[in-house]
């Protein structure tokens, strides 16, 4: 296997040790050492098309890896991840010989993570679009997986201090806050739809619990949380179309806005998942869009990516008419901190 290819498994390994998950990071350099275990995903992992990182591969296996914990097999790997037991190397290598053909199917599918700790960052950015102009906001979301975050307004937060929310939600986020706190702006949320090529319901149990394998082991309350946020989507099922994104987006921007009323694109860690020509399109159909914008129909694109370099994940927010950029804030990849600049 060309080493570039199996080292992405040591990088993302520091990077999870660096962003607080000692656990996983510890898997996947077991993972590492261990791949000739599994000779289907090793060389699923060698001839993989195009750069690993930005396809999450590690992620992938990880999350692969937490499924099979999370069902006792082989016992050795459940037993390592309820902490009886702390030989990552005998756990993930009994793990990769015995389910090498299912792990090998599970880096197929593009990770679905729907993290709704990002909900507070877009809410912030919320905050700052209202600032523009006192107005409701309809929210249309790019990659929405199982649309958690499209139910962002059903959500508790404290951003700084700032509390905004339900009272009594059962998700309740509060990231560790830096900087001054946001605007405390109230955000009326009139509409909210998304589109995914493949949207996740969250009434099938196979969908959910694919959804918290990708929860890291050693993040009991992000797992929580995301249950909670999968309980009320089933309550509050978030609208999702099941579509191509460049497609479904200029028909969205097509159809009439009304006056008086904030039109905002939305999406989270989407766009390292999709190619030149897509990325070009939606591109284009938001400049045209944008162009279109005036005082009564204004339009903002929210993004929470990384930057070009993979070195911060950025919350950056566009406004027309104007079309003016600004970087909010750098952001932990899964939103447990927020450094705000606004």
């Amino acid at each position: 296997m060309p080493e570039t290819r199996a080292e992405e498994l040591l990088r993302q390994s520091a990077v999870m040790r660096a962003i607080g998950s000692p656990f996983v990071a510890a898997v996947l350099a077991a993972a590492y050492r261990q791949l000739a275990a599994a000779p289907l995903t090793g060389a699923m992992l060698a001839d993989w098309p195009g750069d690993p990182a930005a396809a999450a591969v590690a992620m992938r296996l990880n999350a692969a890896l937490h499924a099979l914990a999370r069902r006792n097999t082989p016992p050795a790997l459940g037993a390592l991840y309820r902490g009886t037991h702390d030989d990552f190397d005998g756990a993930v290598c009994a793990a990769l010989a015995a389910h090498d053909a299912f792990i090998a199917r599970w880096l197929a599918d593009t990770p679905q993570t729907n993290e709704v700790g990002r909900a507070a960052a877009i809410l912030a950015a919320l905050m700052e679009v209202v600032g523009r102009a006192a107005l409701p906001v309809e929210l249309l979301e790019l990659g929405s997986s199982a649309g958690l975050n499209l139910n962002l307004a059903l959500y508790r937060y404290d951003l700084g201090g700032v509390t905004v929310g339900p009272d009594g939600s059962a998700v309740r986020i509060a990231p560790e806050w830096r900087g001054a706190p946001p605007p405390d702006r109230a955000v009326a949320v009139v509409a909210a739809e998304g589109v995914d090529l493949h949207p996740l319901d969250p009434h099938d149990p196979a969908t959910c619990e694919r959804l918290m394998a990708y929860v890291f082991a050693d993040q009991p309350a992000r797992a929580a949380r995301l249950a909670a946020a999968l309980s009320l989507a089933r309550a509050y099922p978030p609208r999702i179309a099941r579509a191509d994104a460049t497609v479904w987006l200029a028909q969205r921007l097509a159809a009439a806005q009304p006056a008086g009323r904030w039109r905002v694109i939305f999406q989270s860690m989407m766009a390292q998942y999709v190619g030149t020509a897509e990325r070009a399109a939606l591109e284009r159909s938001i400049a045209a869009a944008g162009a279109r914008a005036d005082g009564a129909r204004p339009l903002a694109r929210i993004a929470f990516e990384w930057n070009a370099p993979r070195s911060a994940v950025e919350l950056r927010l566009t406004c027309w008419p104007g079309g003016d950029t600004r970087v909010l804030a750098t952001c932990h990849p899964y939103g447990a901190w927020i450094d705000w600049s606004g």
